[in-house]
């Protein structure tokens, strides 16, 4: 019997260093997997041949409807977790952990799949993020492939303060305390500059401020001298914060779009086409760095705030964005932010690939966190392992839902059990709402073919587009408040 192979040292000393990943979801509704494992006598049963069975077995931790309607729709069977018998493991990534840990005999069958990679940490944990982005930099560079391209020493860099041309999809970051040293001397350079901090392994906003003196950091100056990186768990992520969003009403806003990767070696990804924007309460001023409802759009800190409106949940159809984005700028202007955010999605996925766990029995569903600048550069902000299920208005529940749906089209087989022997690609018609992330072209990087999007306004209503993005932004409440109707001149503004 062959036993599964070793995780690399470098991976079990991440898991060990805090390697929680970023969830939107409710902690307390995990149930962690904690029954005893009697070591081979266990293998050996959980390796036999399942005993003939009608329909797939499922086993979820999140009592979600957008996950249990659809299980349910199909006619599966819901079984608990610890005893091994399911098919479909929706879990939460402390249960991932512990089934593909060295330090439990834990083997799955053929017949099972998992909705997670075993250290998808690589790309939840803002650091690792950022070294995987940067390592991934470095290796385009040396082979000279054309997306490793820079600008001149002598060009003012812009507010992403990097200097590549094509690979700008981060702002300029460093690790405290480890990069404080050099932190310091880019902060020396422009001292009016703002600066975000975000802890590496917590989320839905908890521990974020914004910074514009080194003063705010002296814990950090005193960690940089006393840093032990294997044992030290109190790291975080400063970046250039982005003071010029791009806003509607005033408000600040980004998106949450979702990306299902079924493979790693070879990579094959798909961007769901819906999506939303997450709305500030308040408009956004520069100046008032400690106010968070009008920096932070995270929904689990501005349903705090008592402007904060439950019907809408401060939210946007991603559909709306293009209405809005082509009346006021010109029609095509959303094709061409699509087709830059496509590349965005797939350089990060190109960056971590090389390092992550390729499992034939796991799949994953990533919450990609974008903000879009005044000059429609799309920045990545963070990537979640288990994005929210939990549905806080009507629309938001119908494309969970939708989500999920179209997600187990893809990642099960049609028509048959799971399969660890399938080679997950599936037949086009059951993509529906997920577009197939391609290679970025190194001769044309940024002259992608922009995607097609449900929806798409034609041409018979390219005359009424003014008149569409004044109802939309009328009849959606976020953006509406305090806004005036929208003027537009005789000729489109292009960009």
């Amino acid at each position: 019997m062959s036993t599964r192979g070793q995780t690399s040292p470098l991976r079990n000393l991440r898991q060990k260093c805090g390697g929680s990943c970023t969830s939107d979801d409710d902690l307390p509704e995990i149930k962690l997997i904690t029954q005893p494992i009697n070591g081979l006598h266990y293998i050996r049963n959980r390796l036999r041949p399942p005993k003939s069975r009608k329909g797939i077995y499922y086993s979820t931790d999140w009592d979600k409807s957008a996950l249990v309607s659809n299980f349910q729709k199909r006619g599966w069977l819901q079984v608990p977790s610890f005893n091994g018998e399911w098919n479909f493991y929706w879990a939460c990534t402390q249960n991932c952990r512990y089934i593909f840990g060295i330090d439990h005999p834990y083997r799955m069958r053929s017949d099972q799949v998992i909705n997670h990679f075993p250290n998808s940490i690589e790309l939840s944990r803002k650091d690792l993020l950022i070294k995987n982005i940067k390592r991934y930099r470095k290796d385009l560079e040396r082979r000279g492939d054309p997306l490793a391209q820079s600008h001149p020493p002598d060009t003012k860099l812009g507010i992403g303060g990097t200097r590549y041309k094509h690979l700008d999809i981060i702002p300029m970051t460093f690790v405290l305390p480890s990069d404080y040293q050099m932190f310091v001397e880019v902060f020396h350079r422009n001292p009016a500059s703002t600066w975000i901090v975000k802890p590496c392994s917590k989320s839905q906003g908890v521990g974020i401020y914004l910074v514009n003196k080194l003063s705010k950091l002296k814990k950090f100056a005193y960690d940089a001298r006393t840093f032990y990186p294997q044992i030290n768990r109190d790291t975080c992520v400063i970046s250039k914060y982005i003071d010029n969003p791009l806003l509607i009403g005033g408000k600040k806003f980004d998106l949450r779009l979702f990306v299902l990767v079924t493979t790693f070696n070879p990579l094959k990804a798909y961007l769901y086409k819906e999506g939303f924007c997450r709305f500030c309460t308040e408009k956004y001023d520069e100046t008032e760095i400690d106010n968070v409802f009008m920096h932070l759009t995270n929904v689990s800190i501005q349903k705090t705030n008592q402007e904060y409106n439950s019907i809408h949940g401060g939210k946007w159809p991603l559909q709306n964005l293009w209405l809005y984005l082509d009346s006021l700028r010109g029609e095509g202007v959303s094709d061409m932010l699509w087709s830059r955010i496509t590349a965005t999605i797939r350089h990060s996925l190109d960056a971590v690939a090389p390092v992550m766990a390729n499992d034939r029995h796991c799949f994953e569903v990533y919450g990609y966190d974008i903000i879009i600048d005044n000059n429609l550069k799309p920045w990545l902000i963070e990537i979640n392992t288990s994005p929210s299920m939990h549905s806080t208005t009507t629309n938001d529940r119908m494309l969970k839902s939708r989500l999920i749906d179209n997600v187990l089209d893809v990642v099960v087989p049609p028509n048959c059990m799971p399969n660890e022997h399938w080679d997950k690609t599936p037949n086009p018609e059951l993509l529906k709402n997920f577009t197939v992330l391609m290679p970025i072209s190194p001769s044309k990087p940024e002259e992608q073919a922009p995607v097609r999007r449900k929806g798409r306004l034609s041409k018979k209503k390219k005359s009424k587009s003014t008149a569409a993005s004044s109802a939309v932004c009328s009849s959606t409440p976020p953006p509406a408040e305090g806004e005036t109707k929208i003027k537009r001149s005789n000729k489109l503004v292009k960009q």
